[in-house]
């Protein structure tokens, strides 16, 4: 377990007037070490604390008087003090086994640790969750939280995660949902394995023994050239279709019997297909919209001027914490403050205008630029050899398939990169921006920033 260390101090913050400073350690609030910045936010938000501080060897203890919930003022370091819970599935469709070898360390980390889908939203199969784990979410109310069912067949959720756990940690489910955690749920569907009759059957179970959760995701797997498994391949156009079809159906019965539709299919799935996505009002407030459901919609809706719908939830703590950090997991894309990347471009400029995306990207954009006003707007698609297998979408865009992308294009015009591809400034293959043959304006992945980019006026 290692002390939470003080990453930067607010201006005029009581952690600033109590003289606390960047790089202090933080020992005890209150005679006690929070484990995570979870723990960490209901200690400091006290009136009254004493912090023992390390600071280069040597303990002070530093005194703090404060409003009650008002907040410290001090950004730590990492959000978890001991140890991230790691996964210990085998997952045949896990994509954290699909990457080359030489990437950044941190991509190869599996978590499976319920704070860190309370934190961030990632997913959970809960197979290392325990009582006491029950205990801390139910008492703290530590919600929403994002699982991964997968099927609601014991024998065949075991097989999926290679780990005789999986066939009986959905218990857990039940226990949350009974306790009123808000949840949302993801089925990743493999074709020939849990699709067609096991997905009919999943969702018969989700009605059955889970109604109350809160939402679910039918999402592809991702398939990479470096996959190992053998089981493992793309969806055809016709599997996807049924997929679609099982989603449609069960979205009225889930309608007539509990009052709302409950499943979606994720937006690849209407790609595959070739099928046109549900219009917007079906998607119920975009629930799961940081998971790919109804994306494309969102994005259309902003690109015409809806300013005021809201798209998804927030994963429950990092709206509001103090302190939060979101290095290593929710990252910020880039810095973009910085002119060199964000090319603080006059929207009168008239230069011709690339939108550089990948294949399915080009597809969801087209229709919204073939009635622009502008007429000087291309795409650059780019082919993602990296990775390749089925994989299509930006946001795994890396630097080296980029740069073949630009290495011919003109120069004079503008290139306009969506922010989701990078992560804290690096592509996934660790080349930056400044790595590419042509400047690029960088973008934040939306309707509206797109549209800001190519007006006229």
């Amino acid at each position: 377990m290692s002390l939470p260390r003080i990453l930067a101090i607010s201006k005029g913050s009581p952690a600033a007037t109590a003289e606390i400073f960047p790089g202090d350690e933080i020992i005890s609030i209150n005679g006690r070490l929070p484990r995570d910045v979870i723990e960490y936010q209901l200690l400091v938000d006290e009136p009254e604390l004493e912090i023992d501080i390390n600071r280069g060897g040597m303990h002070h203890l530093v005194t703090v008087n404060k409003m009650a919930g008002e907040p410290l003022g001090a950004e730590i370091e990492s959000a978890l003090f001991d140890q991230v819970r790691t996964c210990d599935n085998h997952c045949e469709f896990c994509f954290i086994y699909q990457l080359p070898k030489g990437m950044r360390k941190s991509l190869y980390m599996k978590d499976d640790d319920y704070r860190l889908s309370f934190l961030y939203g990632n997913f959970t199969t809960l197979t290392r969750f325990t009582e006491a784990d029950l205990e801390r979410v139910i008492t703290e109310r530590l919600s929403p939280l994002f699982v991964s069912i997968h099927t609601t067949d014991p024998n065949l959720r075991s097989k999926l995660l290679r780990n005789k756990r999986g066939a009986t940690s959905l218990r857990w489910l039940k226990e949350l949902l009974k306790a009123g955690i808000e949840v949302h749920g993801q089925i990743v569907v493999c074709p020939g394995v849990n699709d067609d009759l096991h997905f009919e059957e999943t969702l018969l179970g989700i009605l059955e023994e889970y109604p109350q959760l809160a939402s679910v995701a039918a999402v592809p797997l991702g398939v990479s050239k470096f996959s190992q498994e053998a089981n493992m391949r793309a969806h055809t156009r016709e599997e996807a279709e049924r997929v679609v079809d099982l989603v449609d159906k069960f979205q009225e019965i889930f309608f007539d019997l509990l009052g709302r539709r409950m499943i979606y299919a994720s937006d690849e799935y209407y790609l595959i297909a070739q099928r046109d996505f549900p219009e917007i009002e079906s998607y119920d407030g975009f629930p799961q919209h940081e998971n790919g459901i109804g994306m494309a919609r969102a994005f259309e809706a902003a690109f015409n001027g809806d300013k005021n719908r809201a798209f998804g939830i927030k994963p429950g703590f990092f709206a509001s914490v103090d302190g939060a950090p979101a290095s290593g997991y929710r990252a910020q894309r880039v810095n973009l403050g910085n002119p060199a990347l964000n090319g603080l471009v006059k929207s009168e400029d008239p230069r011709p205008i690339a939108i550089i995306t990948g294949a399915y990207g080009h597809i969801v954009l087209s229709p919204l630029i073939a009635n622009h006003p502008r007429k000087d707007i291309r795409f650059i698609e780019v082919e993602n050899t990296f990775f390749g297998g089925n994989v299509s979408v930006a946001g795994l865009m890396v630097g080296a398939d980029l740069i073949s992308a630009l290495a011919h294009e003109p120069d004079g015009h503008r290139y306009l990169l969506p922010d989701a591809c990078l992560s804290e400034g690096r592509f996934l293959d660790g080349l930056t921006p400044f790595d590419l043959p042509r400047s690029v304006e960088i973008l934040k992945t939306d309707g509206h920033s797109l549209a800001r980019a190519l007006a006229l006026c």
